[in-house]
């Protein structure tokens, strides 16, 4: 391909793209694209389950999967505002609802499957788990911390609680390190997976927390 080619039509859209906020057609298209994206692994999920391959232990594999992408659109969320940081660009903040409301859905899909696949609703079955491995009320914890969350996610509970919304939903740090720590005791041998979620979010905190002290130095 020639460079000029390479230049008129990929470099130069793209870079335009990541460094202006984008017009309300392509933000459209970007929006529909993310959520389109984040089905996958529900489709993936029916997919497998229809042909019959979810492994030798479907329960686990549902709950495995289902923990596994909510703590991945968690950790999605949290990096739209490191990238406002680091690049100066806001755009991307619009589709953070979007991301944490998904989280949301297969947190819940991850609990469901917990509560009923596993144990049949079981309660008292359920609180003995609890008492016996400590990731499951760690896990817990983090769901319910959720829930106001997503209850208060509209714009009109937005205008309805003003400043208090935003100390509310500074619950997701929180929410963030249970969900981080309900994996890493989760796994017992190899911990390759967890760590890494935890050093991406270390990470993200960290870009946060810097910016913030030289906000106040400054």
């Amino acid at each position: 391909m020639p460079a000029w080619i390479y230049e008129k039509t990929f470099r130069v859209q793209w870079l335009g793209f990541i460094s202006k906020v984008p017009g309300k057609k392509l933000a459209t298209r970007f929006r529909v694209g993310i959520f389109l994206l984040c089905l996958i692994p529900l489709l993936r999920l029916f997919w497998l389950a229809f042909h019959d391959n979810l492994t030798a232990n479907p329960i686990e594999f549902v709950e495995r999967s289902t923990g596994y992408w909510a703590l991945f659109m968690l950790l999605s969320t949290l990096s739209l505002s490191p990238i406002r940081l680091l690049t100066g660009r806001s755009w991307q903040l619009q589709y953070r609802r979007m991301l944490g409301l998904f989280m949301f859905f297969y947190a819940s899909l991850h609990v469901i499957a917990y509560l009923w696949l596993d144990y049949a609703f079981n309660w008292p079955d359920i609180i003995k788990d609890i008492a016996k491995h400590p990731y499951v009320l760690v896990g817990a914890s983090a769901f319910m911390l959720t829930v106001p969350l997503a209850i208060t996610s509209s714009n009109a509970m937005i205008r309805l609680l003003r400043e208090r919304w935003k100390q509310l939903h500074r619950l997701v740090y929180v929410i963030a390190i249970l969900g981080v720590v309900h994996f890493l005791w989760l796994v017992k041998k190899d911990l390759r997976e967890p760590m890494l979620y935890a050093v991406i979010l270390a990470l993200l905190l960290a870009i946060r927390i810097y910016y913030r002290i030289s906000k106040r130095k400054a």
